[in-house]
């Protein structure tokens, strides 16, 4: 097998896109996610793996460098193909392959570790490819590990009569009222307008926020191509709930989120939902991916509400191989403590 960087766009994206060619994939695979990241000055490589100058594995590498140390990063990757998709042994190659060229990108770097969030399903041949390499599960997760997806090609009467007796009932209720109004925007102007329902959020739950900046680039890396949109919902002309949706390659992906409490009886949240499902459905997506869900039904876990909210709509869990880490430094386990304190504060 041999690595080679991808310069063109249609070569990437023909190997995610439609036609059945790979095994699993998210937006974090696609190329404006690459383009996003160079926007927010990261520094990129897009590699190939080639058997037989046959593609067979996709990864995007993105540099991180922040307080917490400097790694190679690889979101829901490395994207193989379907013809692997059940080949341990190839995948051990796949990933072998590609390791020996993060090693040497990383000599350049002054990189501390590598650290794959894997896109391949959880199971234990999959999880001893990892292991068997040399990696081990990393103390956080920088990217979804377990998520919540609804098949979307039944009629919308059957996806209705599939949610929760709970959640058709509020979807309907918000339909008949009036002062409940759902829009959707393209205008890059309009994510501040999410940021200020974003921050009330944040006020409540005491994380990390996104910048603005960084909601902007996002918007702006996939908006040329029609690949994402805005979505408001309003009370009596008040935005109250608002939503990022991204459409690639037949999924749509619930990303950003934001609501108000102000009137937590007014089932916003539920048409909004339902109304992105809906153009999703415009759009021929036949997946909609709600996006992280909590990993276990704890009712105390801080997405525990959430979950149950996004399981309200019907569909499965989907569960992907723990993020991983190479460790290629001592430096490593300085980070490797601060992302533990890190995670036991924030009780994931």
């Amino acid at each position: 097998m041999k690595v080679r960087t991808i310069n063109e766009k249609s070569i990437w994206e023909d190997f995610l896109l439609e036609g059945g060619r790979c095994e699993e994939k998210t937006f974090l695979n696609s190329w404006n996610w690459g383009e996003f990241n160079r926007m927010m000055g990261n520094k990129t490589w897009r590699l190939g793996i080639y058997e037989d100058n046959s593609l067979v594995a996709v990864a995007l590498i993105i540099k991180i460098q922040a307080k917490r140390g400097t790694f190679l990063f690889l979101p829901h990757g490395p994207a193989t193909a379907l013809a692997v998709a059940d080949k341990p042994n190839i995948k051990y190659e796949i990933l072998k392959t590609l390791l020996k060229e993060l090693k040497e990108i990383a000599k350049e770097g002054k990189v501390s570790f590598i650290r794959i969030a894997p896109i391949w399903e959880r199971n234990e041949e999959n999880i001893k490819v990892f292991k068997d390499l040399g990696f081990r599960p990393a103390p956080i997760h920088i990217h979804p590990e377990v998520t919540w997806e609804l098949d979307i090609t039944p009629p919308e009467e059957d996806l209705l009569m599939n949610m929760r007796k709970t959640t058709r009932y509020l979807i309907r209720q918000a339909e008949k009222n009036k002062d409940i109004e759902i829009l959707q925007s393209k205008n890059l102007g309009d994510t501040e307008i999410f940021n200020k329902l974003y921050q009330e959020v944040v006020d409540r739950h005491h994380f990390v926020p996104f910048s603005l900046n960084y909601l902007k680039n996002e918007f702006s890396a996939f908006n040329p191509d029609n690949q994402i949109s805005l979505f408001f919902g309003k009370y009596k002309g008040e935005i109250i709930a608002s939503a990022f949706i991204l459409f690639w390659s037949k999924k749509a992906f619930y990303h950003q989120a934001a609501l108000s409490l102000k009137y937590p009886k007014i089932p916003v949240s539920y048409l909004l939902q339902w109304r992105a499902i809906q153009e999703a459905k415009k759009r021929d997506c036949e997946v909609y991916n709600f996006w992280g869900i909590a990993p276990n039904e704890d009712p105390k876990h801080p997405w525990a509400g959430l979950t149950l909210f996004k399981m309200g709509f019907g569909g499965n869990k989907k569960e992907y191989v723990k993020t991983q880490d190479f460790v290629l430094s001592k430096k490593y386990w300085l980070t490797f403590l601060f992302e533990k304190l890190r995670r036991t504060k924030r009780g994931l």
